[in-house]
């Protein structure tokens, strides 16, 4: 199981890497992945059963003994990135599908990717992984309520059938995935080792699919939905870390409320975006998919680098005084 491991540790380390060449892949020849948009909903709904069969009565007993960082990492999730997608839609008069595009990735729950970029940015990784699940599973509902308050005046959105769709692909496979990690208890392990790997693989080729499904809509407007993006997430990075700030958090959470907050499940979102919209409402997601895991380890690696460099500082006062 070493050698799984050690792949899975690979592909998470590079999994940006991935998700550009299949983006890029996907530009070039869309021929050979507009057929996979009819399992998009499957692929997602296997990446969240591998999340419920990682899920650990440690990730919620945080909630009891730092109920703080984790009220205010799934407030700020639900509140800044929402409300920043309606702020920009309006501020840059955003053609209405564009506009819905960037609401739905805002009101999308974090994704497991900000769980590694907080692991590697030397941030509380225990927190950025339970406020990744409360917001997941608050999903059903919070979701299709903030898109169907904020994006109704540009395009008619039914609430009730996106509930019914982010409940059958996020909650009941999550629910599945904890129930078989109960039943098979020990013997999950060796499942848990292997899920971050099929998640990686699913999460690449959902990008492929929405891409090569969305190709010249992201040709005639990619350059400007990619400046939304950009700006999205680097207004949510940054009033991420100012609101745990502002509430006295640790440094530590600090960093992964800020992570957690900026970086969505686009994958969610494109899914979504698919199933009730169409593939011009999918491009946000598409374009989020390929930069929020671009912006992520350029962050995580200047955190990490700053936390060594405390450390180094820290370790050379110590050895100073004990000198002296």
């Amino acid at each position: 199981m070493k050698s799984v491991q050690s792949l899975g540790k690979f592909l998470g380390s590079t999994f940006a890497i991935w998700v550009v060449i299949a983006a890029a892949v996907a530009m070039v020849w869309p021929s050979q992945f507009t057929g996979i948009a009819p399992y998009v909903s499957i692929l997602l709904g296997i990446i969240m059963f591998g999340m419920g069969m990682t899920l650990t009565l440690k990730d919620f007993k945080l909630v009891l003994s730092h109920p703080k960082s984790i009220l205010v990492g799934v407030f700020a999730q639900y509140l800044i990135m929402p409300g920043l997608a309606f702020l920009l839609a309006k501020a840059m008069n955003l053609p209405p599908e564009i506009a819905v595009g960037v609401i739905l990735i805002g009101a999308c729950p974090g994704g497991t990717a900000s769980n590694v970029m907080t692991f590697l940015a030397k941030g509380n990784t225990a927190l950025s992984v339970t406020i990744t699940s409360i917001t997941t599973l608050l999903a059903p509902i919070l979701t299709p309520a903030i898109v169907y308050l904020m994006a109704s005046q540009w395009i008619s959105v039914s609430a009730s059938a996106m509930f019914i769709s982010v409940f059958k692909i996020v909650l009941v496979p999550i629910i599945l995935g904890v129930i078989v990690k109960i039943i098979l208890k020990e013997r999950s392990e060796a499942a848990t080792d292997i899920m971050p790997i099929i998640s990686i693989i699913g999460i690449v080729i959902i990008v492929a699919s929405v891409v090569s499904n969305s190709r010249e809509q992201i040709i005639s407007n990619g350059i400007f939905i990619f400046i939304v993006v950009i700006l999205h997430n680097g207004l949510g990075l940054l009033l991420g870390f100012l609101t745990a700030r502002m509430f006295k958090l640790s440094y530590r959470d600090q960093k992964a409320i800020s992570i957690e907050v900026g970086m969505q499940n686009s994958a969610l979102g494109a899914t979504l975006a698919m199933l009730h919209f169409g593939p011009m409402v999918a491009v946000p997601s598409a374009i989020a998919s390929v930069w929020h895991n671009i912006s992520g380890p350029i962050i995580a690696a200047y955190w990490s680098k700053k936390a060594d460099k405390i450390n180094t500082e820290e370790a050379f006062i110590v050895t100073k005084e004990l000198k002296e």
